[in-house]
């Protein structure tokens, strides 16, 4: 079971990372208007969710083998609503490859602050996860 939650654990700091960065390359996005730096951002942010993406798929495998390994986990009231912000920051995750379509298409309909906003939805989500795993309330 430790090595399952080692696992994890690198493979959540690597989805953070890129949930933490990829934002805020659409900031500086949306702010270029050169076609140069467009592509470049573009390029950027699609290399980076290819490895926040990975990383993500990781760490949900290894979360759910650690509660195929241990199912009474599911039981428990602090790890059901850990499940729930985890299933919210999926949903971020997809909103982040949309919304980089949308930039990458040139269509995008959101502020610098809008974006430097959203940028703060994973901190948000990571605090609560942390604490109802560390302390499970």
């Amino acid at each position: 079971m430790l090595w399952l939650k080692a696992f994890h654990v690198v493979f959540v700091v690597t989805w953070f990372a890129g949930l933490f960065y990829l934002p805020r390359l659409f900031v500086y996005h949306v702010a270029t208007a050169d076609r140069e730096g467009l592509a470049r951002f573009a390029l950027m942010e699609r290399r980076l969710f290819f490895i926040m993406s990975l990383g993500a798929l990781l760490a949900v495998l290894f979360g759910m083998a650690m509660i195929a390994a241990a199912p009474g986990y599911l039981a428990l009231g602090w790890m059901r609503a850990k499940l729930i912000l985890v299933a919210a920051l999926v949903g971020y995750h997809a909103g982040c490859y949309r919304l980089m379509l949308a930039l990458r298409a040139d269509r995008a309909r959101h502020s610098q602050r809008w974006y430097r906003l959203f940028n703060e939805i994973p901190s948000a989500l990571l605090i609560a996860i942390v604490i109802l795993a560390v302390v499970k309330p």
